[in-house]
């Protein structure tokens, strides 16, 4: 046991830090022992803070339960117990970047789940499999920071993980113009059906900013590092409508692409099916074996069917066909408290560790 590295959650009594919870459960790697929150919860047990809003459908794991919550603002109390952190917390934009910055400075690497660093120049946003290289940027970040150790890195969006990826994976075919419409699960706004009923039975077609955080953050992702900061790609231009849909988990996407050069149905499928990333040859314990998969039933992916595909570190893609004003058309699944969120940042903080940015204090 003494070799698994020392985690603590910032936000852990959040949907988000749940989840964080429910997956760190007998990791190889990473073993939670401090959890922090609002003052509100401070000095209560977790299972007393978290009270009857536990939100996950797997129980509560025994190991948490009378970890004594932590007042995620006393930092240093919190940065002796631990190597590293995930972050969840529930804040202003401008809160969450100090206390991030704050983890960081104490030499603690924060992976974090949250998007006010996400346009930071140089914290790394990262999908393992599509830009693991970015970490380099993490040296001028620490510079930065005045750090040896202490860094930030985030991972992106939950509503783009149903598109970036393949975008990337047709990368050579030069798609230069998408459109894309989400449609969002209720859990990416952390609730559940009981805390919104008004969501039963009902559509919102608008989520507040993330219509552009889908056109925009791919282009960071899809970007490069250069002198000590990530300079965005310029394509492709993406457009989006995000909306909110009846569904407790799972984002799906409809998707309209245009190439600079004609692929056929075929080898775009192959470029999906064949397509693996360094956490793949890393064999990193939260990694799919199959990031993407493709489906030929017409009514696939479904929500009910597919979201937790790879225990949810997949993603679905369906319906693939030529369009008649752009060139190719597809549906999009993933899981996006998993891969679109909390997974998402497991699967970075192995990324990190792995190349030796995260390590024991």
């Amino acid at each position: 046991m003494d070799q698994k590295l020392k985690v603590g959650i910032l936000g852990g009594t959040g949907m988000v830090g749940q989840r964080f919870i429910s997956l760190l459960e007998n990791h190889p790697w990473f073993e939670v022992v401090t959890l922090a929150a609002s003052p509100r919860s401070a000095g209560k047990t977790y299972e007393e803070a978290v009270g009857g809003r536990w939100k996950m459908t797997t129980p509560m794991p025994e190991a948490v339960k009378n970890i004594i919550v932590k007042n995620v603002n006393d930092v240093e109390a919190v940065a002796t117990e631990v190597d590293f952190v995930f972050s969840a917390v529930d804040m202003t934009k401008e809160e969450i970047r100090a206390i991030e910055d704050a983890y960081a400075k104490t030499e603690t690497p924060v992976v974090s789940n949250n998007s006010a660093h996400r346009w930071t120049p140089d914290v790394p946003m990262i999908i393992p499999e599509i830009n693991p290289e970015h970490v380099e940027v993490i040296e001028a970040q620490k510079k930065r920071l005045g750090t040896t150790k202490g860094f930030v890195a985030v991972k992106p969006n939950c509503s783009i993980q149903s598109y970036a990826p393949v975008l990337y994976a047709w990368r050579e075919f030069e798609p230069y113009e998408v459109i894309a419409t989400t449609y969002q699960a209720i859990s990416g706004a952390g609730k559940t059906f009981k805390d919104w009923p008004e969501m039963v039975e009902n559509i919102i077609p608008y989520i507040g900013g993330e219509e552009e955080k889908s056109e925009k953050e791919p282009l960071r992702i899809y970007g490069k590092v250069e002198n000590g900061e990530i300079v965005p790609a310029t394509e492709p231009k993406i457009s989006c409508q995000c909306i909110r849909v009846p569904v407790l988990n799972g984002h799906t996407a409809a998707v309209f692409v245009k190439f600079r050069k004609n692929p056929t149905k075929e080898q775009l499928i192959e470029k999906l099916v064949t397509f693996k990333g360094l956490p793949q040859e890393l064999e990193l314990p939260s990694a799919p074996k199959q990031f993407i998969r493709y489906m030929e039933e017409d009514n696939r992916p479904q929500v009910q069917a597919d979201v937790d595909y790879e225990h949810g570190m997949g993603i679905s893609i369906g319906r693939l066909r030529e369009d008649s004003i752009y060139d190719y058309k597809f549906v999009g699944l993933s899981h996006n408290t998993v891969r679109g969120a909390a997974g998402g940042a497991v699967l970075c903080a192995e990324l990190l560790k792995a190349k030796g940015y995260i390590n024991k204090k």
